[in-house]
């Protein structure tokens, strides 16, 4: 159970630093430098997110096979949307939603496997 938390938690803060990511660019295209006070510091955040996020993940790989755990990192295609809406409002068509449905399924399928 603990790996799958963890897992899940994985997957979380890839999604997270994506955000970030993109609210460093933001940052930029209005600094234009990335030493700017609030882009270094966005664009670090996000570095630092990824890199626990990538020991965590090695750790998960220790304990679990890669095929098992490897499918819940598609639900950063879920999260990652999601939270470009709730942060910067962007929009999408129905054909996201049924593509969503799609990846839940298939995350669901591989999973029990």
């Amino acid at each position: 159970m603990l790996i799958q938390i963890i897992t899940l938690l994985c997957v979380l803060g890839i999604a997270t630093g994506q955000i970030l990511f993109k609210l460093s660019a933001k940052s930029l295209d209005q600094t234009h430098s990335f030493f700017a006070p609030k882009t270094a510091a966005i664009l670090f955040a996000a570095l630092a997110l990824y890199g626990i996020t990538t020991l965590a993940w090695v750790w998960v790989l220790q304990k679990a096979e890669l095929g098992r755990v490897y499918p819940l990192m598609a639900l950063a295609f879920i999260l990652v949307p999601l939270g470009s809406y709730l942060v910067f409002d962007e929009r999408f068509q129905i054909q996201y939603f049924v593509g969503v449905a799609l990846i839940m399924v298939g995350i669901v399928v591989t999973v029990r496997a």
